[in-house]
């Protein structure tokens, strides 16, 4: 009898454990569709359109404590290739399309972790969570047509303030700030991107590989998860400034098409609701995971390569689907650093699975 319920409330904690992920990934109005909470109504552009096209992302850059081992677990379990390490930083090239960046800070630079209680969620009794010392501290993004001139007048007409990060070799660029103080960098295509086509990624870590290689490759940047303020404010700063196209405003989030680089979801307050401005809100300026886009994908064989790793894991099809069955299938697992790290089956093809399973139910539609 006791080793029934120890089972019992083995699934309990961890049909918990999926249902708050479910919870977190999806929006709140998925069916609250027309209240007045959820108004999806457009507001007014922040600012005119520049005319820019987003052609390739330029890096993403992390703050870490032990970037190290964070580096080893992603060639490790996602495919990716170191392209260099330093005492300061690690570089890597995901596939062919994106550079990411660990940059090495102190552990005490690093809240300490809150009270047990639902990942992501709030405080609650109980043992402390185990810490996060990975957090993602911006991106950057090239674009065209590039006039380094024109491009920093733009972004002064629009109230910002762009520092040049140049590297005296071809490659310019701007950092600006966006509505909640997130750093965007804005380039020109020959800095990281040109570094990914022209020369291989191929230097040696010195962290141990965690386990055994999964033989997975990263070929699709499936979404970034942002936290805003204003979620309708920075959908209209991203689209107006970058290019980016809407999938849909679902009340407290939309899901932009990054041209064909990938997906982001922006998330946050509706200025339209009410009680806008009140209450606990969504951390700004903020990415509290990031959702790769893996092949091959067998939905029973990732779960079951990440069990054989030992790696703790949680199911997120955002509308509460079984996994086989969901229009969007995957499993968020953490780093060695405790970053929030989603897998996905998405790739270009299939971008629009997610916007498509979370798309708001309008009345008499369950």
């Amino acid at each position: 009898m006791r080793h029934l319920i120890r089972a019992a409330a083995h699934t309990l904690a961890v049909a918990t454990i999926a249902v708050a992920t479910i919870a977190s990934a999806q929006g709140r109005c998925i069916r609250a569709y027309g209240t007045p909470a959820c108004n999806a109504d457009a507001i007014k552009p922040v600012f005119e359109k520049t005319g820019w096209r987003t052609t390739s992302i330029n890096q993403i850059t992390f703050r870490v404590a032990e970037p190290e081992k964070e580096a080893a677990f992603y060639v490790a379990l996602m495919g990716w290739k170191l392209r260099s390490e330093d005492a300061k930083r690690v570089v890597m090239d995901v596939g062919d399309w994106g550079t990411v960046i660990f940059r090495r800070v102190p552990v005490d630079s690093f809240p300490p972790p809150a009270a047990g209680g639902r990942s992501g969620g709030g405080g609650g009794g109980g043992a402390p969570r185990a810490p996060v010392t990975a957090v993602v501290e911006g991106f950057g993004f090239d674009i065209e047509p590039w006039n380094a001139q024109a491009v920093k007048a733009a972004l002064e007409q629009r109230g910002m303030k762009p520092v040049a990060d140049n590297d005296g070799k071809g490659f310019e660029s701007f950092h600006v700030k966006d509505l909640d103080g997130w750093d965007l960098q804005i380039g020109n295509g020959q800095g990281w991107a040109k570094a990914r086509r022209t020369s291989p990624a191929n230097a040696k870590g010195s962290a141990p590989a965690p386990f055994e290689s999964t033989g997975w490759q990263t070929v699709w940047l499936d979404h970034f998860s942002y936290g805003a303020t204003n979620y309708k404010a920075s959908v209209s700063f991203y689209m107006n400034l970058l290019g980016w196209g809407s999938t849909y405003d679902e009340g407290s989030q939309n899901e932009l098409m990054m041209a064909d680089v990938g997906n982001i979801i922006i998330r946050g307050g509706n200025p339209l609701d009410p009680a806008f401005g009140q209450g606990r809100a969504r951390a700004a300026g903020s990415v509290d995971h990031i959702s790769f886009g893996i092949s091959p994908w067998d939905t029973d064989g990732v779960v079951a390569a990440l069990q054989k790793r030992g790696l703790v894991h949680t199911i997120d099809t955002s509308d509460g689907m079984e996994i086989h069955a969901a229009q969007f299938k995957s499993y968020h697992t953490r780093t060695p650093n405790g970053y929030n790290l989603q897998i996905s089956y998405n790739t270009l093809d299939t971008r629009l699975n997610l916007a498509i399973a979370v798309n708001p139910r309008r009345p008499g539609n369950k």
